[in-house]
């Protein structure tokens, strides 16, 4: 797989897609958009890949949209259209068929590793991933305010279930920088390490979910966290009795219970 803006690795079952634009704070262009789908296109699609890992190359996370690309629209804003993309997955609800949303589609855990700057449309995709683990340099901000745009991409219903709704308005309205240590103690961030550990961390703890939990669990659990905002408690419980009954029968589930008996590694095979 050949890519010009990202570079893509797997190994011990974890895949890490890195964006790789450091001389530009790795910002967003939609040729960066296209591998990053395809990208998780191949994860979801290897056998071999059980969680994926997101980050930045070099000093930055991800800067936002090009600012090329935001100059020319702002000449030419009147013209200017979002133009729709193609589902990831036509079997996953409406709301995760659209531009960035679709990360909540991908089957597998996606652990944003924030290692600097992540800004505007960068602090979108940050916030699509499941878990968040930043640097101790990682810095954030909506931008949008400050550059006379809006919250794009569905971040306005996202942030304020991450942050609650006064501190999403705060971020959102001010578009101030968020430090680090704020960050992980409103819930921007799960974890906050020194920055030469970040990678190493998160590597880590993707190994553990790759090879100490069932696939089949990591595919379903997702799935319901992310459908859940949707459902009342009685869907839900309908829907994890369901899934229950289903996790009876799969192979995981004898595996899990045959190696915590036999006190050994388990040897999952995500069926």
């Amino acid at each position: 797989m050949a890519h010009s803006e990202i570079t893509y690795a797997v190994a011990d079952y974890v895949a890490t897609i890195t964006l790789n634009r450091p001389d530009k704070l790795n910002a967003w262009t939609p040729i960066m958009a296209d591998e990053v789908k395809a990208a998780m296109r191949a994860a979801t699609d290897d056998d071999k890949v059980r969680v994926i890992v997101l980050t930045g190359a070099g000093r930055g996370f991800c800067a936002g949209a090009d600012m090329n690309r935001l100059s020319n629209l702002s000449n030419d804003g009147a013209g200017a259209k979002i133009e729709a993309e193609a589902p990831f997955d036509t079997s996953a609800r409406v709301d995760f068929q659209h531009r960035q949303a679709y990360f909540a589609a991908v089957p597998k855990p996606i652990i944003a590793a924030i290692n600097g700057p992540c800004a505007g449309l960068g602090m979108v995709i940050a916030l699509y991933c499941d878990m968040r683990f930043g640097a101790d340099t990682a810095v954030f901000s909506s931008a949008f305010a400050r550059r006379g745009l809006i919250a794009e991409h569905g971040i306005s219903w996202l942030l304020p279930r991450l942050v609650g709704h006064s501190k999403a308005a705060d971020l959102l309205l001010s578009a101030r920088k968020v430090a680090a240590d704020e960050a992980l103690r409103i819930g921007l961030l799960d974890r906050v390490v020194a920055g030469d550990q970040l990678m190493a961390d998160t590597l880590a703890y993707a190994r553990d979910l790759a090879t100490l939990s069932s696939p089949r669990s990591l595919r379903v659990i997702k799935k319901q966290l992310w459908e859940v905002p949707f459902q009342t408690l009685q869907e839900a419980i309908v829907t994890a009795d369901r899934e229950m009954q289903l996790s009876f029968a799969s192979e995981d589930f004898k595996e899990g219970v045959k190696h915590f008996v036999e006190k050994r590694a388990p040897q999952f095979s995500g069926r």
